[in-house]
């Protein structure tokens, strides 16, 4: 068995670096420090994990400004084989519905798939709105929340293949099945990412990444960028802890004493104690 797998990455500010353009609603990118968003590791570890067990091709796939080069870098630095860039100022402003369909026109391009494997969610927008979507727009089945990838039986680029797996869901966890091609959500149960060894750098630094623009996607205008994204974002507000505080601080016995005191009288007052 031998499958194709693409494998789309994001490349996200940092945590502490997130900063919101107020006028427009979207996230300022420009001069703020990018890393791979952290839950995109684990898809890649999940199509790596894959290719050692049945054999395949992972395409690393991202859509971004030229910065996101990196990103793609990375992810062929942890093994992948191919990787693209999807980039063009027209991009600019996307939502999760014009980001899912950019995304969902370069996997057409890309040409026939088994399997597309994402992170379930990016760590700015926090919507997981972008895999399902990319789904929707190819008109295939999808998984969310996988924990575990049971077995891939079929013969590939036939009919009948599937997935088996394993979904965590609220009550617990679940067994699915899907028939291939299809696109699947992972979470971090799915297996812990490995580290970029330094013949994978060497080789990523070496690959050559081809760049698709709105004009090779043939993708209409209208459905790109802040033209093709329906969401608006109305306000912005900075969350503000209004609740009280009262810091107690312990330096000897004595003080340790009055603190215990003080603890035990407020719990009484809320009925705890």
């Amino acid at each position: 068995m031998f499958l194709k797998i693409i494998a789309p990455v994001k490349q996200v500010p940092e945590s502490g670096n997130v900063k919101i353009n107020p006028e427009t609603g979207t996230i300022i990118r420009a001069g703020v420090e990018s890393v791979v968003n952290p839950l995109d590791l684990y898809a890649l570890e999940a199509a790596l994990l894959l290719r050692e067990r049945y054999g395949a091709e992972i395409t690393a796939l991202s859509m971004g400004p030229p910065q996101a080069m990196r990103a793609l870098r990375e992810a062929a630095a942890m093994g992948c084989d191919r990787a693209t860039l999807v980039s063009d100022r027209l991009f600019s402003g996307s939502d999760t519905l014009a980001t899912s369909c950019t995304l969902a026109r370069a996997v057409r391009k890309l040409g026939p798939f088994d399997l597309i494997v994402t992170g379930e969610r990016a760590t700015d927008g926090d919507t997981a709105q972008v895999g399902p979507g990319i789904a929707a727009w190819l008109d295939i089945p999808v998984l969310t929340y996988v924990s575990k990838i049971t077995e891939i039986s079929g013969i590939p680029g036939g009919t009948g293949m599937s997935i088996r797996a394993e979904r965590l869901s609220g009550e617990g966890y679940e067994m699915v099945c899907a028939e291939l091609p299809c696109l699947i959500t992972v979470v971090k149960e799915i297996g812990p990412p490995r580290l970029p060894t330094l013949k994978g750098k060497i080789r990523s630094m070496e690959m050559d990444i081809p760049v698709l623009n709105a004009e090779s996607l043939e993708l209409d205008r209208e459905l790109l960028g802040l033209n093709g994204s329906p969401t608006r974002v109305v306000k912005i507000d900075t969350p503000r802890i209004t609740r009280g505080g009262k810091l107690l601080r312990v330096r000897d016995n004595e003080s340790l004493d009055a603190v215990l005191d003080e603890l035990i009288a407020f719990l009484g007052s809320k009925g705890i104690l």
